[in-house]
């Protein structure tokens, strides 16, 4: 989810690269034929001015960035990469082909020294709508990384950036890019930022970004990655299916703690008639973490006790969630049932049967508030950490913003006297209708890339804990598909971000290099 900011040119030779990658020549990879050697090193301080407002645009967009070289070892292996830090403008396609769009900010990771033709490459993206990437960048599997000790608040802001043993970097480059609107990205005159806030505009102008990006590096053949988190889930699977449709093959789309289905989460649609039941496994593992469900299960316990709690949901509290929004009353034993599961009381369960997440995060535990985005995460009520609704998010709000700042400066050498917009307010404005539907359910688009690409691999991960896009939801979602080995559903320790965890990070990162080596075998 989830949700969050180049002195001038000192190498000729660069210059004239970008050059050649502003009319989608050259670049960065070299003639796809080959092992490449690095660019040489460059900063760039950017002129423009940088509007998240919804009317905003950008009348005079560049695409000059800043390369500086970095090593980082990884499994033993001293690491040679490449991080480029800037513009790349998306233009359209169809009848229209190459107008400017929108100008992306991005920060590519590529590792040195290897064939840009066979190498894979890995966009990243978060979701709000309106989010920027950096919770991806400086949380997830990049080459550098925040270290937050959650489920603790304890640990000093601002956090500490160190060399990320976990990132992907052995397995695949990678690619961080800002929506419309966020970081420093920016729609081209005469467009708007609210000329892409929308299910179906944002989708089709990061799928015209990847195009574009993929063309100017020279990454054609180049196996393709999407990594789309939150609201960027739903961003992926119809990204998957435009890209497949414009020709664009892609090897693999993970989606982290994906919002698949708004009509399926009693959370993100404002209706009194949608189940909250598939929330219930997740309050379980909540209330087993907080000690006060019967039986509390350690964290190895979780996911047997999980199966159970799955069955619970489906085959005794969905339908008597029906029954209870058609009029019924909920019996007195299913109702006890749910107060040993999750340590909730009686009466809360008797006042709010169809239990949602803010009755359940501020009820569980007397005067405390748990996170929504990680429910380990616990606050007392009155207390500075719970004042903005979710102690998990506001915990690490600012150490990211100070994080994501200094890296750009002082690691990536890339100024603007802009402030990087962690998130925009896209999200009051944002136009969630899609095919023919208020809010989207975007299973069938990725139903449609898969029928485009039968070989494409699909790989779902999640928390136990999150409480804003619960796993059984997501489970529940991507079962729609059929039962195919191609898709896959994570489940770990954790929140929202499950990669802020030191264990599950390590957990999930394994997971993820199965899943490249599977895709990247076909």
């Amino acid at each position: 989810m989830n949700h969050i900011q180049l002195r001038s040119w000192r190498a000729g030779v660069l210059a004239a690269a970008l050059a050649l990658a502003a009319c989608g020549g050259g670049g960065g990879g070299g003639d796809g034929g080959g092992v490449t050697t690095p660019p040489p090193a460059a900063t760039f301080t950017d002129p423009n001015t940088y509007s998240s407002a919804a009317s905003a645009s950008l009348s005079t967009p560049n695409e000059n960035v800043s390369v500086t070289q970095h090593t980082i070892t990884l499994n033993g292996v001293a690491l040679s990469y490449t991080a480029t830090a800037g513009h790349l403008t998306a233009r359209t396609l169809g009848a229209a082909a190459g107008a400017a769009q929108a100008s992306f900010f991005y920060v590519a990771y590529t590792l040195n020294g290897r064939d840009p033709a066979t190498r894979p490459i890995t966009f990243f993206y978060n979701g709000g709508p309106g989010s920027a990437s950096v919770w991806l960048h400086l949380g997830s599997f990049g080459p550098k990384r925040l270290v937050t000790g959650i489920p603790a608040t304890t640990a000093a802001a601002p956090f500490p950036l160190v060399d990320n043993t976990d990132s992907l970097l052995d397995v695949s480059d990678l690619v961080f890019v800002d929506a419309v609107g966020s970081g420093y990205s920016m729609a081209i005159a005469p467009n708007t930022n609210q000329s892409f806030w929308g299910v179906d505009a944002d989708a089709t102008v990061f799928r015209d970004f990847v195009m574009r990006y993929t063309a100017a590096f020279n990454r054609g053949t180049s196996p393709k990655f999407l990594y789309g988190e939150s609201y960027g889930g739903p961003r992926a699977a119809l990204m998957a299916m435009l890209l497949e449709s414009a020709g664009t093959r892609l090897a693999g789309v993970v989606l982290q703690s994906p919002a698949m289905d708004y009509n399926a989460n009693c959370g993100v649609v404002a209706t009194p008639n949608i189940s909250c039941a598939p929330y219930l496994p997740s309050y379980a593992a909540s209330g087993a973490w907080h000690n006060v469900a019967t039986p509390s299960p350690a964290p190895a316990g979780i996911p047997a006790h999980m199966v159970e709690m799955r069955q619970l949901a489906t085959t005794q509290y969905q339908p008597a969630v029906q029954a209870f929004l058609a009029g019924s009353t909920p019996s007195l034993p299913l109702v006890n049932q749910l107060v040993s599961a999750t340590g909730l009381s009686q009466a809360s369960w008797l006042a709010r049967f169809n239990m949602t997440a803010p009755f359940f995060r501020t009820n569980l535990v007397n005067g405390q508030l748990l996170g929504r985005y990680d429910a380990r995460v616990i606050a007392t009520s009155t207390s500075a950490l719970a004042s903005e609704g979710d102690p998990s998010q506001t915990f690490i709000n600012s150490s990211f913003a100070a994080g994501i700042g200094n890296h750009l400066t002082n690691t990536l050498r890339f100024t603007t006297p802009s402030a990087y917009v962690m998130s925009s307010g896209a999200i009051n404005t944002w136009n969630f209708s899609h095919n023919g539907r208020p809010v989207p359910d975007t299973i069938p688009d990725l139903a449609a890339a898969i029928a485009l690409n039968p070989r494409l691999k699909v790989l779902a991960v999640g928390g136990y804990h999150d409480l804003a896009t619960p796993f059984f939801i997501t489970e529940q979602d991507l079962a729609r598909l059929g039962n195919s080995p191609n898709v896959q559903v994570k489940t770990y320790m954790g929140g929202h971000m499950t990669f802020l965890d030191d264990g599950s990070r390590v957990a999930q990162r394994a997971d993820l290099v199965q899943f490249y080596q599977s895709a990247l075998a076909q």
